[in-house]
């Protein structure tokens, strides 16, 4: 009888899937383009920066894997850039996200690995019967050996969009580690020129409660000799004690900055020491340029990795569109098979088989199309995210540019300030020692000088923490070659 070939044994209607499948292959990769900068429009330059204008143009294009720069060292102090040496080593933050990328990359090389052809080994004893090696129905014992080979072939991208999202991931994860360090050198920059603020505050207290106790010394000895009055002794003893516990509530400050700046550092916060200098180390203000905002864009490491989600979701939805197709996969196999154990390593019991396995589900009911609607809703969840992070760089830049350009506005004016309540405190001095005012008086000029220059050295101390916040938003170094 003549063979009738299998295309005309099969009803057409079987192979309808799979001539849909075949014709849909070509739009699997036909997925939108994520917008650039996630749809948002871009300014010229920053509303914040001085004169409406940018101050300075970064280098655009920076990948986001690299270093930042060793952005701390313009602030001029030892002890700033050695504490940020010790974060990098041994910060917790930064091991755990080193760690999520090292996870990342290895899930990129299996994915890769699966591209490749799958080589394995395999022996094996079976007891059965009706095999052709036994020559009947007796059962029997079979022996095997052999190699086994597989290979999917990646005919509609499966595999290579599937190695696409993970190399996306890895991307993401590697952005992810940067923004962490740069956010943990940012926290250990901020927390140390706020100690050393403190510090200087502190400095500032005492010596004004050294004053306040020499003036109750004199005020008391004055009381004792008739020439004060007990009233007098008792303004000058609330003075001493209100300023003695501002000292203590600043030597707290104190205590809990530097146990910060341990945890940061990795350290136990028992064991942490840091030098006091009462504050006289004075770190130099850099003066940092903003940079155009698209330059921005491109040196936030959070940002690129946002960014890297969306390609990497994009990526997962062409996976999932590609459970429509047929899968077709190729096999072999080769070695020895034999019932006595004896011959399994015979020339004459080789074995061999090629095998070629096309697969395509018909029906699952609507489990295809529900993991191709999640795979979308993740890519719009994506996108509004990134969207979201672009937005947030913006507010970021524009928050601290505006903060610097108000600071520097009030800090002239406090200059003014501290230097007529200095003023007013030395002739209320002079005029008390003469009889001319009353120690109430006195009292009251001393108090406003004191306020005047601790918010003197708090606006100054907002200056340097916001030159860092403003450092951490446009995403490190500023300098020309460094990203």
């Amino acid at each position: 009888m003549k063979a009738i070939p299998l295309l005309a044994r099969t009803p057409l209607t079987r192979l309808a899937p799979l001539f849909a499948a075949l014709v849909l292959a070509g739009c699997a990769s036909a997925l939108p383009a994520p917008a650039e900068h996630a749809g948002v429009d871009l300014p010229t330059t920053f509303s914040s920066a001085e004169g409406g204008t940018s101050t300075g143009e970064a280098p655009a294009g920076t990948a986001e894997a690299q270093p930042r720069g060793a952005w701390w060292l313009a602030f001029a102090d030892p002890q700033l850039s050695a504490l940020v040496e010790r974060a990098g080593d041994a910060n917790t933050d930064i091991q755990a996200a080193a760690a999520r990328l090292a996870e990342a990359r290895s899930l990129l090389r299996s994915a890769d690995a699966q591209r490749l052809p799958q080589i394995g080994a395999s022996a094996g004893v079976a007891r059965q019967a009706g095999a052709q090696s036994t020559g009947g129905t007796t059962p029997a014992t079979l022996g095997t050996a052999g190699l086994n080979l597989s290979y999917e072939v990646d005919l509609f991208g499966k595999l290579s969009q599937t190695s696409e999202a993970a190399a996306r991931d890895a991307q993401s994860r590697a952005a992810l580690l940067q923004s962490t360090r740069l956010m943990v050198q940012a926290d250990v920059a901020q927390t140390y020129l706020q100690l050393r603020a403190v510090q200087s505050e502190r400095a500032l207290v005492v010596q004004s409660l050294d004053i306040y106790r020499d003036s109750l010394r004199l005020t008391t000895r004055r009381f004792q000799a008739g020439d004060a009055a007990e009233l007098d002794v008792a303004r000058m003893q609330t003075e001493v004690s209100a300023t003695e516990f501002e000292v203590l509530a600043l030597e707290r400050q104190q205590a809990v900055l530097v146990h910060a700046l341990a945890v940061l550092t990795g350290e136990v916060a028992g064991q942490f020491a840091l030098a006091d200098d009462q504050g006289q180390t004075q770190a130099t203000l850099p003066v940092i340029p903003a940079g155009v905002p698209a330059a921005v864009l491109a040196r936030r490491p959070d940002v690129s990795a946002a960014q890297a989600n969306v390609q990497a979701a994009l990526a997962r939805v062409g996976v999932a569109q590609t459970a429509w197709f047929p899968s077709i996969v190729l096999t072999a196999n080769g070695g020895y098979a034999s019932p006595e154990l004896g011959d399994l390593l015979r020339w004459s019991a080789r074995s061999w088989g090629l095998n070629a396995l096309l697969s395509l589900p018909l029906f699952d009911g609507g489990q295809r199309a529900a993991q191709e609607e999640g795979a979308k809703a993740r890519l719009e969840a994506a996108i509004a995210a990134q969207r979201g992070q672009v937005l947030t760089a913006f507010r970021d830049v524009e928050d601290q540019l505006s903060a610097l350009r108000l600071l520097a506005g009030q800090s002239e004016v406090l200059a003014q300030a501290v230097q007529s309540a200095e003023r007013a405190s030395h002739l209320s001095d002079v005029r008390y020692r003469n009889g001319y005012v009353s120690q109430l008086e006195l009292l009251d000029a001393r108090r406003n000088a004191l306020r005047q220059r601790r918010n003197a050295l708090q606006v100054s101390t907002a200056q340097y923490t916001t030159t860092v916040m403003l450092i951490r938003a446009i995403g490190g170094s500023w300098e020309q070659g460094a990203v």
